[in-house]
């Protein structure tokens, strides 16, 4: 008999036919009686004053049943960092970027919104702005925030054990510098909200990872009990960190509906989407590392600056996130931090997936490959001589369980054929390595609350043919709503088949934190497991009475309930479950998550703490055109340290897409800006992302792992996947064409410079020697 009877299989996603048939309804689709439809005016300056706003002109137009302003709305500073509320749901006294909130119409249609919106007449004063981070910190630069002198929105300075000794120790000390570029996430599906009242209860149906952090700030804004504010979560069309936090689309929307009395559906077009954006910061990226002779890491410095843009978002902890993720992958003890983000006018960033690490990693990744080429070691080879072993602690106090690094390593070179391959690939071949790592769940919430991270309900049905699980987990394309009755029937002895699921509701569904950080199959998972157990531990108990045993001695396993002494004596899940029902009324389980208490004292030190951490290698082979500079990605090999699998179709899948995201983001993508910051390329035909037609050979594969903080000892895998693959990706051009390219994206424009430049000097060395 095998161990698991529902986990560990790839079964169906619970969703796939209402998806495929066109059933499912996205925020987008949805319709009501009598509804608005609701459009932003954004400012065309990136730093201006307002003097006046005239809206008397869209008043009058016909159709128009509402015009609103910051007079109109709460002043109350919001934002998703409670260390840093910055942003008004409209502006006040000036504008900071090229998009940011003046005002809102709602209207009959969408024609007339937009007509409006023209009618609409802000008399600006425009003012000097800045859109270079190193810009802004300098002393005299336009202060875009009057409380946060010199443009500092966090300045972060740590320092564990005793860097400057080690590198005076070390065999070799090298400093490199490396730059990532803006990315925005470009889920498939824009942000969109209909907000509704009934009596002094708001209803807010909106595309959302966290229906919880919605509610709690969108109660917070309005003054309001968070039981008088409903948040639905429809089908979501991809966050990737995007649909995290509130927009103005929540909060504008809610007032236009509370003043017309109507339902109003408030939605951001391709290029509201760029300018809202909360995508990946640029980042300029110091490293300095101390290695001995046989390339041990002795120490590490990381100095870097951070694009914030206009606003904070999650930006304090993607900030933190940037350093903190670097000690866990390798075994060292001296580690340097320090960080400064930057405001400056442009469209804000926060959380993409892997939110602050994968430029870093990119950027230690690359470094060391520059390490082992001036040791003369193996690239693979210093990684294995460093990589991280389990139960161990980094110098930043993160404790770490399980961890198959040196697995993952190994086995990544026996599937890649690395070692006939390095070095021996013909001219314009190459092949790199990178590693990652990711938390399964932030340690603490985003705000500060002693609320349990998840919690779930199962109830069975009064004839026990079916049971609905009921969670706040936000299933946003990942498949957990899949994963989680997965989960709810093993732990049940249950059938998936026979489970259904209401989620992220939250009037009907328990709390939960929502879908960031990988935390989902870890956190929601062992609540889920404990309301499963809950379920399991009643029926038996009813079981013993009907069958005459002891319950400790029967189990449950798909739908029969069986005597582990006698297994030929069994009774159907569905007789033992109504009988409960007639006897005892609902029979229903309950199960919560909070994690222990993780990480060290020093400031800062929450951000990046887990209870588990997932581990991963990536070797990739490319083809680089020496005449033109074009990167063609030939094969992929990612080995995943994940724990158990729940659901092994739903993991690769999530490696394919992160490879997705990791490739387009390392070669094409970057949002780009004109002198007055003004965005280039908002839109899917201008912002290059890769198609499947550009996608490599993918080669996924696990190392055996079992995480003990983790049900059934799983670990995240979904942004994990992300971490290591522009390293991965620019190790393998350097490898190709024996030149670095020191900033990202790796285009095609700047890999045709390097190798002019350096035939270049070849030729001009070639002179001299004559």
């Amino acid at each position: 008999m095998e161990k698991y009877s529902v986990i560990g299989k790839s079964v169906p996603k619970i969703d796939s036919r209402a998806k495929v048939t066109g059933q499912a309804k996205y925020t987008g689709d949805l319709k009501f009686p009598n509804m608005l439809i609701g459009k932003i005016l954004t400012s065309p300056h990136a730093h201006a004053r307002i003097l006046n706003i005239d809206t008397s002109e869209a008043e009058k137009l016909p159709g128009v049943k509402a015009v609103i302003t910051h007079k109109d709305v709460p002043s109350l500073k919001y934002g998703i960092s409670p260390a840093r509320w910055d942003e008004n749901i409209f502006c006040i006294d000036k504008v900071r970027f090229v998009g940011d909130k003046v005002a809102a119409v709602a209207a009959l249609d969408e024609e007339t919104v937009y007509k409006a919106l023209k009618l609409i007449k802000v008399e600006y004063e425009v003012l000097p702005a800045v859109f270079d981070p190193i810009e802004a910190l300098a002393e005299g630069a336009p202060q875009i925030h009057d409380e946060y002198r010199r443009n500092i929105n966090t300045e972060i300075h740590q320092n564990f054990g005793n860097v400057e000794e080690a590198f005076a120790k070390a065999h070799l000390v090298r400093t490199d510098k490396f730059i990532g570029q803006r990315t925005y996430q470009c889920p498939i599906e824009p942000h969109s909200a209909i907000s509704m009242w009934e009596g002094g209860k708001l209803t807010v149906y909106c595309s959302t990872q966290s229906p919880h952090y919605f509610q709690h700030y969108i109660a917070r804004e309005f003054g309001l009990p968070m039981g008088d504010v409903r948040v639905i979560k429809t089908y979501v069309g991809g966050g990737f960190g995007g649909k995290l936090e509130p927009t103005g689309l929540e909060f504008a929307g809610a007032v236009l509906a509370r003043i017309t009395g109507r339902p109003v559906k408030m939605f951001y077009d391709r290029h509201d989407m760029f300018a809202h954006n909360r995508g990946r910061h640029r980042q300029i990226m110091e490293i300095t590392t101390g290695v001995d002779k046989d390339g041990k890491i002795l120490g590490m410095h990381a100095n870097f600056i951070m694009d914030g843009g206009a606003y904070t978002s999650l930006g304090i902890a993607s900030a933190y996130y940037a350093g903190a993720m670097l000690t866990l992958t390798y075994d060292f003890e001296n580690y340097k931090f320090d960080m400064i983000r930057a405001y400056t006018n442009l469209p804000a960033c926060g959380a993409q997936r892997g939110h602050g690490a994968p430029q870093p990693r990119y950027a230690f990744e690359c470094h060391l490959d520059n390490v082992a080429t001036q040791l003369g070691i193996d690239p693979l080879e210093l990684r294995l001589r460093n990589a991280r072993q389990p139960n161990t602690v980094t110098p930043n106090e993160f404790k770490v369980n399980s961890c198959e690094m040196t697995a993952c390593l190994e086995k990544a070179r026996e599937i890649s054929d690395w070692e006939k391959k390095k070095g021996q690939l013909p001219k314009g071949k190459g092949i790199g390595v990178a590693v990652g790592s990711f938390v399964s769940g932030a340690g603490y919430p985003i705000y500060r609350t002693d609320l349990p991270h998840s919690a779930a309900i199962i109830k069975v049905h009064p004839d026990g043919s079916a049971a609905t699980l009921y969670v706040g987990a936000t299933d946003i394309g990942q498949g957990s709503d899949t994963v989680l009755c997965q989960m709810a029937a093993e732990a049940m002895g249950y059938t998936y088949e026979n489970m259904k699921i209401i989620s992220a509701d939250t009037e009907t569904t328990p709390h939960d934190f929502g879908a960031y950080a990988s935390r989902q199959t870890l956190m929601s998972g062992a609540a889920v497991k404990q309301a499963g157990e809950d379920v399991k531990n009643q029926l038996l108990e009813m079981a013993g009475v009907m069958m005459d045993k002891n319950p400790g001695n029967l189990d449950c396993r798909e739908g029969v309930i069986f005597s582990k002494l006698e297994p030929e004596k069994t009774l159907p899940f569905t007789a033992v479950a109504r009988e409960y029902f007639v006897k005892n009324g609902p029979l229903v389980g309950r199960g919560s998550y909070t994690p222990p208490k993780l990480g060290g004292t020093f400031k800062g030190a929450p951000v990046g703490t887990s209870p588990a951490y997932s581990f991963a290698a990536q070797i990739s082979e490319v083809q680089v055109d020496e005449e033109t500079g074009e990167i063609n990605v030939n094969h992929v090999w990612d080995v995943h340290d994940c724990g158990m699998v729940i659901n092994p179709a739903l993991l690769h899948a999530q490696v394919h897409g992160a490879l997705y995201m990791g490739m387009g983001e390392s070669i094409w993508e970057e949002v780009q800006f004109d002198a007055k910051g003004k965005i280039l390329n908002p839109n899917m035909s201008d912002y290059r992302m890769p198609t499947a037609l550009d996608m490599p050979v993918i080669t996924s594969a696990l190392v055996e792992s079992c995480e003990p903080a983790g049900p059934w000892g799983v670990k995240e895998v979904g942004e994990g996947a992300t971490i290591p693959t522009m390293g991965c990706y620019a190790n393998a051009i350097y490898d190709a064409m024996g030149v670095r390219v020191n900033s990202l994206p790796l285009s095609y424009e700047k890999v045709w410079r390097a190798l002019k430049e350096k035939r270049e000097k070849e030729k001009g060395g070639g002179k001299k020697k004559k």
